[in-house]
């Protein structure tokens, strides 16, 4: 498979993905600076986590002017695959390839710790496979990581089933209707709040996060 992971100034999780799909799933992998464009075809593009431009104005709003963006959307318009993680999904709600808004956490306060993922819509292709009983531990970090969205758009998320994960147990940031990750309504773009990335090593007893992005890279 062929992903591109875009930079921008102020990711820090590109690595970390690029690191993951190149090694544990043997992907081709290039990095992309936002200066620059996708000058290949690519199965998948990749938003990485971290805090493009330095959040200024609103977590990711900047980013969705980079200049990359013009053949991300170009890729989209070709049919092809899109997924942000954090700071990512972010940007991917701010330049509208997804509806609704990340606001501040709840509790005003930059949250870093483990949650326990459910699957969401039970007619999302993207989780098809996946037992709706089954628990996931993913780890989130995030200041503005609630999921926001008029009850219009959240009733079409339900009944179109573009809902990706709900947090389980604990909503941590106060998602409404404890979204955690949605999909666009042709299910080739995703976004999510947790880093799969970070949980995939037995090393610290969490590899969930392989499960998620089986998924992602199935999809």
């Amino acid at each position: 498979m062929k992903v591109a992971v875009i930079t921008f100034p102020g990711s820090n999780c590109d690595a970390d993905i690029y690191r993951v799909l190149r090694d544990q799933y043997k992907a081709e992998v290039d990095r992309i600076w936002h200066r620059d464009q996708l000058e290949k075809k690519y199965e998948l593009v990749i938003l990485p986590g971290g805090f493009s431009y330095g959040d200024y104005l609103r977590s990711g709003a900047m980013a969705g002017f980079s200049p990359v963006m013009k053949s991300v959307k170009e890729h989209v318009n070709k049919g092809g695959k899109l997924f942000g993680i954090c700071n990512g999904f972010q940007i991917l709600t701010e330049a509208e390839f997804l509806p609704g808004a990340l606001t501040r956490n709840k509790n005003l306060k930059y949250i870093c710790k483990t949650v326990t993922l459910k699957k969401g819509s039970s007619g999302n292709p993207v989780t098809s496979s996946l037992d709706p009983q089954k628990e996931l531990r993913i780890p989130i970090a995030h200041a503005d990581g609630c999921y926001f969205a008029t009850s219009d758009v959240l009733k079409q998320l339900e009944d179109e089933g573009r809902v990706l994960f709900r947090y389980f147990g604990e909503n941590p940031n106060g998602s409404l209707d404890a979204i955690a990750g949605i999909t666009s309504k042709n299910f080739k773009i995703a976004g999510m709040m947790p880093h799969p990335e970070r949980a995939m090593n037995s090393v610290t007893g969490e590899e969930d996060g392989k499960v998620v992005l089986d998924l992602i890279l199935g999809a």
